[in-house]
């Protein structure tokens, strides 16, 4: 099964691709779909759109995972990285159902056994879980490939309740 993983972002959405083979996961790919400040807000989305929507469709992932969105402190930035997603799920429902959503601290929990993980901690997991010889950059491509091994290895028994 292959599995797509999207951490949200408008300026960087991270993304990871994955294998899971029987109790195993491999990395098949991970990156960033950027888009530059200097762009107008409406280009913004419509670029993040049709660069998830290639990947998608030269990936052809079998599910797809996002990270729920957390607002902190800034509503402004929430604002504009719910905007985005909106855009990511647009391209996602287009090409599929099979989409799952994952909290911070399922992603956490999943990866570490510890739902209040710190970053270094996620990415050194990320790094391990997919034998790689150093820690997937920019962060975002590791929180995307964090959501793709959550869904990969969440039973199937218990998928259907992260569904959206």
């Amino acid at each position: 099964m292959v599995v797509l993983g999207f951490d949200p972002g408008l300026a960087t959405l991270g993304y990871g691709v994955v294998e899971k083979i029987g109790s195993s996961v491999k990395l098949l790919e991970y990156g960033a779909v950027t888009t530059p400040p200097t762009m107008r807000f409406a280009d913004r989305l419509l670029s993040i759109h049709a660069q998830s929507q290639e990947l998608i469709r030269r990936v052809k992932p079998d599910a797809i995972a996002l990270e729920e969105l957390f607002f902190n402190t800034n509503i402004t930035t929430g604002i504009a990285v719910a905007q985005a997603r909106g855009a990511l799920l647009v391209a996602i429902g287009e090409y599929t159902d099979q989409i799952y959503e994952f909290t911070p601290l399922q992603i956490k929990q999943t990866l570490t056994g510890y739902g209040r993980a710190d970053k270094q901690q996620m990415q050194r997991m990320v790094k391990t879980i997919l034998a790689m010889d150093k820690i997937p950059r920019p962060d975002d491509a590791a929180d995307g490939l964090a959501v793709a091994i959550c869904l990969a290895n969440t039973s199937r028994a218990s998928v259907e309740q992260f569904r959206i």
